[in-house]
């Protein structure tokens, strides 16, 4: 059994037509608008400003709406007087085919609706009662309306305190610059279009660029995704930019669409307090600002994700729809199909009714507010959508991860293979609402387009997968790799107080590691101080290691000379000695003189050979003896 195909609610074939661009993501430099003042327009505009009292600043406004580039027979300008006191009036200058509507009911969106509702053109063109457009402001947005019929283009504002000039003058000049600047511009609109490039790189935010001070959208997007929502205080313009974002639209920001905003805006001079109330309500109604739903459980107006699932078995039902809503995603809500108009449960022998499983499936979720059936409520416009037949179980994580799988890719379907036999396909299909919604779009504008019906029993090969592919890309992926398994092979899922005390315990054993990792820092520290005391012994042993080492050295040196002087000394001692003793030598001895100096001189030979007679082993003793006894007799002899 195939999943079912999401549809547009309000999209029908038209009239065939030219070719339309097929854009991907918000990608809208594919599109090439003319130059300006070099293109032949066609379609209808309606300017639609809401006005409440300031007069003099509507008469500017006006003006600068008669001095405009685009055809006058092709516009209209549609004045709301939002309960001003004095009622408000058309000043003389002002375009050909101007209206004045009065809405008694305050409110920006109450005005703008007003407006909206006398409106005929093919564009609607928001525009404050104090935004001054340049002269080619409108001609600059519809040149991009002639390419797409899903596109939102936003002017560039600057924001002027200059004194408020002559309505003529504002007609009469080809450069509002002149008369307004110096001015700041658009703040948050300029960093937004800069950190985003063009606003290309995140189709999933490209939303928040519709501001009411002077965009204009296809009447077309308008019809499909509604007026703007009156119970809000703050917030419409973007609310209503997410609505037009799920109905297929192209967000262009442009920079040749200039004009003047007399005096700061409402945010720039309350900010904190305008996001704190902004902030309160829009995050019910717009899932992408996941920032503000960051309550783990608890239930919001448009969730982030709506499975549809067909009623089959009350069993396989019920333990599809229950995993559902036990996972870990609780954004999420429960649209189960089936004849519930035409359902009368048997009262007398119900056991026996045949549709005794739908009376089931009826009574077990018709209290549960996560829970519809398709024959009541208002639809939920939910950015993406799973259709999941009856009878497979996802596991807790398995809607998340596939959510995160089509987000972060970008994927306008991710098709889910659960089963395959000669008999039947079983697949599910996550499908995001903005890419179904431009490709029906795309495909009821080309020549010769049908639309498949409401369910496809090969969604291989639905056209509208097709074009989807085309405008944000698809992908297939095994059922299994996900999670989901068959009801009969399902774990049941954990209760909350189960989950709660499986918390808690993945808390403790957090602390317990905590701890553990604490006191297995301290022991690295002891380990680290006593490696830097070994360290330091290693240090010192070395250098008493090397002084011994020098000692050594300096001991063997030392040891070395000794043993050389001895030895020189004696080789010194035996080289005179040895003619002495030798056979050849022979020793002549002069007369002693007279003076007793020959008595001195035999003692020196005695001493000679006193050093050669010695006994060996004491020569050295023997020597210096008779070293010595010559000596003595050698001073005897010169004393004599």
């Amino acid at each position: 059994m195939s999943g079912q195909t999401l549809r547009p609610d309000d999209t029908a074939p038209a009239a065939a037509g030219p070719a339309v661009p097929r854009v991907h993501g918000n990608d809208y430099t594919v599109l090439d608008p003319p130059a300006l003042g070099a293109w032949t327009p066609s379609l209808r505009v309606s300017v639609v400003v809401p006005a409440y009292n300031g007069q003099d600043k509507l008469d500017l406004v006006l003006a600068g709406l008669a001095a405009q580039t685009y055809p006058g027979e092709l516009t209209e300008v549609v004045v709301v007087d939002n309960g001003s006191s004095p009622p408000l009036r058309l000043p003389e200058i002002r375009p050909a085919a101007t209206r004045l509507v009065v809405c008694e009911v305050p409110g920006r969106a109450d005005a703008r609706n007003a407006g909206l509702a006398a409106a005929t053109g093919d564009v609607v063109h928001w525009l404050d009662s104090d935004v001054v457009p340049d002269r080619h402001e409108v001609e600059a947005h519809m040149r991009w309306h002639h390419l797409a019929p899903y596109l939102v283009v936003t002017s560039y504002l600057r924001f002027t305190t200059a004194p408020l000039p002559d309505p003529g003058a504002v007609a009469a000049t080809a450069d509002l610059s002149a008369l307004f600047e110096p001015a700041e511009p658009h703040e948050w609109l300029v960093d937004l279009v800069q950190r985003t490039n063009g606003l290309t790189d995140t189709p999933n935010r490209a939303f928040s660029l519709h501001v009411g001070g002077a965009t204009s959208v296809a009447r077309r997007l308008i019809d499909a995704a509604g007026p703007m929502d009156e119970e809000l205080i703050l917030g419409q313009d973007t609310e209503m930019g997410y609505r037009l974002a799920q109905a297929g639209a192209v967000f262009v920001p442009e920079p040749l669409a200039r004009g003047y905003h007399l005096g700061p805006s409402m945010r720039m001079r309350d900010k904190q307090p305008i996001d704190r109330v902004s902030h309160a309500l829009i995050g019910d109604r717009i899932p992408q600002y996941r920032w503000l739903r960051a309550h783990p459980a608890r239930q919001w107006k448009v969730p982030y994700l709506e499975v549809v699932v067909e009623a089959a078995g009350y069993e396989d039902t019920r333990a599809t729809v229950d995993a559902v809503l036990s996972g870990t995603l609780p954004d999420v809500s429960v649209l189960v199909t089936g004849p519930w108009d035409t359902l009368e449960p048997e009262r007398r022998a119900p056991l026996t009714d045949p549709r005794l499983d739908l009376a089931l499936i009826l009574g077990h979720y018709a209290h549960d507010g996560r829970v519809r059936f398709a024959s009541g409520g208002a639809p939920r416009v939910a950015p993406f959508r799973l259709c999941l037949p009856a009878g497979w179980v996802p596991e807790e994580d398995t809607l998340a991860k596939l959510l995160d799988l089509a987000v972060d890719d970008g994927h306008g379907l991710v098709g889910v293979l659960l089963a395959e036999t000669p008999e039947e396909l079983a697949t599910a299909r996550l499908e995001r609402r903005a890419a179904f919604a431009r490709a029906a779009l795309v495909l009821a504008a080309e020549p010769s387009s049908t639309l498949a019906g409401p369910a496809m029993d090969d969604p291989v090969d639905d056209p509208v997968d097709d074009v989807v592919d085309e405008v944000y890309g698809a992908l297939w992926i095994d059922g299994e790799t996900l999670g989901f398994v068959p009801a009969s092979q399902a774990v049941p899922a954990k209760g909350r107080r189960m989950a709660y005390r499986a918390r808690l315990e993945a808390e403790a054993e957090v602390v317990r590691l905590t701890k553990e990792a604490e006191r297995l820092r301290g022991q690295v520290a002891k380990w680290r101080e006593e490696a830097g005391r070994w360290r330091k012994s290693a240090v010192d042993l070395r250098r008493e290691v090397g002084g011994l080492r020098r000692e050594v050295a300096r001991l063997k040196a030392g040891r070395l000379r000794t043993m050389i002087k001895r030895i020189s000394v004696r080789r010194t001692a035996q080289a005179p000695s040895e003619p002495l003793n030798g056979p050849s030598s022979s020793v002549t001895i002069p007369d002693e003189p007279a003076n007793g100096t020959g008595s001195g001189q035999a003692g020196g030979a005695s001493g000679v050979r006193g050093k050669t007679d010695g006994v060996p082993g004491t020569g050295v003793k023997a020597n210096g003896a008779a070293d010595a006894s010559g000596k003595a007799d050698g001073a005897a002899g010169a004393g004599g």
